[in-house]
């Protein structure tokens, strides 16, 4: 493994409907998309590599992706305004975080690091 990188490089969610999806996230992180096809959108501009494959599976228990946000209240205002639900809040020491159901099934988290507990 001498040279080799081990990180987390790429994160990929389902969606059945590519057009919600992109307008959802786009909408509410304001990432940029490119299509690859029928079955694949890359995520261009979410800090970390990813994108959306075609699918009627969503990515809704087990392991969770987190989004970063400084104004999380705004945040989960315009997941709301797009169509997202959000299913649970949290408090922990440093921070405070969200889960939402996307338009598509996906769970996903947003969460800010702050002074509650």
């Amino acid at each position: 493994m001498t040279g080799e990188v081990l990180r987390i490089d790429y994160v990929e969610l389902v969606a059945d409907d590519f057009a919600a999806a992109r307008h959802f996230y786009s909408e509410v992180f304001g990432w940029e998309f490119k299509v690859w096809g029928d079955d694949y959108v890359e995520i261009l501009n979410a800090g970390l590599g990813g994108g959306f494959r075609r699918g009627d599976r969503p990515v809704s228990d087990g392991t969770v992706v987190i989004i970063y946000a400084d104004d999380i209240d705004a945040v989960e205002v315009s997941v709301k305004e797009n169509g997202g639900e959000v299913i649970s809040h949290e408090k922990f020491p440093g921070g405070r975080r969200f889960l939402f159901r996307d338009p598509c099934g996906n769970v996903v988290g947003v969460w800010r690091k702050d002074g509650s507990v």
